[in-house]
């Protein structure tokens, strides 16, 4: 062995070693952006479904989002009544109700991986929007306490 090769597997074994974990950690983080993205498309789903049979006026609906991404505020969420017409609706009730709409919007993720060395600090969640039609509102044939 040449005298001035001394320590090269050490050398490259520190580059493979250092793209490697580069890699790994970048796939980790894809998949944990990925699952958050799914996770406020279901929390979305939630929300509504509390809200439709809620009815108008429950507080439940945001606190039953945040049983899926706890990361969730009332400035990312958005209900929206719409009477039966289609008309958005400051007052409805079980009879004048048409469906509700729930939206995520306003969202983002930190990426934990080199990926903010090239300056993705921050990727936006993409919005969610989930419309049901309503429902018995106020009312569960199965439980009393599903609104509270």
């Amino acid at each position: 062995m040449n005298k001035h090769q001394k320590g090269t597997t050490a050398v490259e074994f520190a580059i493979v070693v250092a793209l490697f974990l580069t890699v790994l950690l970048g796939i980790l983080d894809f998949g944990r952006i990925l699952f958050t993205w799914n996770a406020v498309g279901e929390a979305t789903r939630w929300g509504a479904r509390q809200a439709v049979v809620c009815g108008q006026g429950s507080t439940s609906v945001l606190s039953k989002m945040q049983t899926i991404l706890p990361t969730l505020t009332s400035a990312n969420v958005s209900v929206q009544w719409y009477d039966t017409s289609g008309v958005v609706s400051t007052s409805c009730d079980a009879t004048s109700c048409g469906g509700v709409a729930v939206s995520v919007t306003g969202m983002t993720v930190a990426p934990y991986s080199p990926a903010t060395w090239i300056g993705f600090s921050q990727l936006a969640v993409p919005g969610f929007s989930t419309y049901l039609p309503r429902e018995v509102m106020g009312q569960d044939p199965n439980s009393s306490s599903v609104c509270s």
